[in-house]
């Protein structure tokens, strides 16, 4: 007869009294997410765009500070001699039950990684104590009848315009739209290009995920049309027009704008999600070659994204055999950039010392990415990933990037057996460094590339200024282009809030001793900025010139940046939106269908 072993009883009162501690932390954490995100449906409705920003902003700071509780709460009640290593495993072995049933549990068990990683060495960091790999299934987790994850819709029943009017009122958003039969219309025309006949046939049905997704001054309805194997995905915008109606402003459909919507180039967006494993799933069969990490963050679970990208980047690391190196591009004075050539992103670390002209130091450096983070990146900043005591085998570390790292940052670099161990590093997504794209695009003569690089560097800081953020330094090496073909600002450690800065123009010499001067004979403040100095080292390259002249010559111009810098301080939020406008209904004129819409100076970005 064979037998089975059973494990040990479950005996340590403390160990399940700390998992409970733990658990009662992440739920409490949870409960205050979704009270954001429920909030920001009134804020949507009311047009309280200055608080629907601070909410999320200090929504990104849940996390850290429910972790912080949870740490302080443990370290009063429990002395080092009771937390035994048979205490920390049978820990887990607790917790892992209560979350039987739960309906976050991914969540609950990064959540328990980041509590016993600010109390235990990094020696434990491995399964026997912590999460190294998940436990619970997230695949089927029931949710509340009353808010599943999705409804679904059937078209062949009393028609498209018909489910269409349905899906929308559903949201029980409680204000008035403009004119809600003749937006249904225009939804309706533009998903039959993509249904096509099938939209009537028995089989076909469209699902829509239950929450609106809200960011900024939008709200976005998404959901696909299913027939047999085939599936649509579809984005459908909410707006409020210039009288504080509804209106339903465009339908997305192709992949690259549903793409570049959940960019990680944005800032999250506010969902209410009872299991948010399910809300992943239903995106990822719109987004398939998004990985998960980055649809968790999207959704404002970037702690999440964190441990999966991590897991993920373990599993590369541990199929590949290619090895660390120095960045391309020109090298910075504030940050090491290095990477690995078959992974798509960069490590950048903060140098222990900087050069002049740079007067800055790895505190303030770290401000300003921790700015970023809490700003709406308006699809122009790129996000990043902040990690502490990361371990990568040594052998895989170039003798150039050791040597590198040794003499520009020894204080953050620590040797461990055969492992390298950075103590604080920042992940961002590799891009191409904008002057490497025009200087190529030079070479090969193509000058449609090098119009295209102008005219999306320029937009992304008009863009950038929208959302009153000065880059401070411009020159081209700070920016990168995406593979959608879209400019993003990555370097921010002169980052400046627009309405921080002066902008001036220079005066005029006062004589001729001041005109032959090399130093400038006027007095500059810290936050002085002259915006016709730009060219001079922005404008070095005839064709860069003419193009930059052509599309963005005002950047040049002390009036544009303080009419935009006048305009915030005077409680505008601008309309930045992340689609093109020329697949706005506004911008579709018939008689049946006038354009009554007033775009914003920003609207017409992406058609210059």
């Amino acid at each position: 007869m064979t037998q089975v072993a059973f494990p040990k009883l479950l005996s340590s009162q403390i160990a399940f009294d700390i998992a409970r501690t733990i658990l009662d932390g992440f739920d409490k954490h949870y409960r205050l997410f979704r009270q954001t995100s429920q909030v920001a449906k009134r804020h949507f409705e009311t047009g309280s765009w200055a608080v629907a920003q601070q909410a999320a902003r200090e929504r990104i700071g849940f996390y850290d500070q429910r972790v912080q509780e949870c740490v302080q709460v443990l370290e009063d009640e429990y002395d080092n001699g009771e937390l035994t290593d048979e205490v920390w495993r049978e820990l887990k072995l607790h917790y892992i039950g209560m979350l039987s049933g739960h309906k976050q549990p991914e969540l609950a068990e990064t959540f328990f990684n980041s509590v016993c990683c600010n109390i235990l060495h990094r020696t434990y960091f491995h399964n026997d104590f912590i999460f190294v790999r998940p436990v619970v299934s997230t695949e089927y987790i029931e949710t509340d009848e009353l808010l599943p994850t999705y409804r679904v819709y059937y078209p062949a029943k009393d028609g498209l315009r018909f489910a269409l009017k349905r899906i929308v009122t559903n949201f029980q958003l409680n204000c008035k739209f403009a004119n809600l039969d003749r937006d249904i219309a225009l939804v309706e025309g533009r998903l039959k290009l993509i249904f096509g006949s099938e939209a009537l046939e028995p089989n076909h049905q469209i699902q829509v995920l239950s929450s609106l997704f809200f960011r900024n001054k939008g709200a976005y309805i998404v959901g696909k049309g299913i027939n047999g194997n085939r599936e649509y995905p579809f984005i459908v915008p909410i707006l409020h027009n210039r009288h504080g109606e509804l209106i339903l402003d465009t339908v997305l459909f192709d992949h690259e704008q549903i793409t570049i919507l959940f960019s990680f180039t944005r800032a999250y967006f506010l969902v209410d999600m009872e299991v948010p494993s399910a809300y992943v799933q239903f995106l990822r069969s719109l987004l398939p070659r998004k990985p998960r990490s980055e649809i968790y963050t999207i959704l404002g679970l970037q702690k999440q994204g964190k441990t999966l990208f991590y897991r993920d980047y373990l599993q590369h690391l541990k199929h590949t055999a290619d090895r660390f190196e120095i960045a391309p591009g020109i090298k910075g004075l504030v940050m090491l950039v290095f990477a690995l050539p078959s992974f798509p992103y960069v490590f950048k670390v903060i140098k222990d010392f900087f050069p002049a002209p740079k007067e800055t130091t790895r505190a303030q450096i770290k401000e300003k990415y921790l700015l970023v983070k809490n700003h709406d990146r308006v699809g122009r900043m790129a996000d990043t990933l902040e990690y502490s005591n990361v371990a990568f085998p040594l052998e895989r570390f170039s003798e150039e990037l050791i040597a590198e790292l040794m003499h520009h940052a020894p204080s953050l670099v620590e040797y461990e057996g055969d492992r390298i161990i950075i103590r604080h590093l920042y992940i961002e997504r590799r891009m191409v460094p904008l002057n490497m794209f025009l200087n190529k695009a030079e070479v090969a003569g193509n000058d449609e590339l090098i119009e295209h690089g102008v005219i999306e560097y320029g937009n992304a800081i008009k863009e950038l200024v929208a959302a009153n953020i000065f880059p401070g330094d411009m020159l081209y090496k700070n920016f990168g282009v995406t593979r959608h073909g879209r400019v993003v600002f990555y370097d921010y450690d002169e980052i400046e809030y627009i309405t921080d800065c002066n902008f001036r123009t220079i005066p005029e010499p006062r004589n001729e001793e001041d005109e032959m001067s090399a130093e400038p004979w006027y007095s500059i403040g810290k936050h002085d900025v002259f915006p016709e100095q730009f060219g001079a080292f922005l404008l070095g390259n005839a064709k860069i010139r003419l193009y930059f002249m052509k599309h963005h010559a005002d950047l040049l111009t002390k009036d544009f940046w303080q009419s935009r810098k006048q305009r915030i301080m005077d409680g505008h939020i601008e309309d930045v939106f992340p689609y093109p406008q020329q697949i706005r209904f506004c911008n579709q004129t018939s008689a049946d269908n006038p354009a009554v819409y007033t775009p914003s100076y920003l609207e017409n970005l992406h058609n210059e």
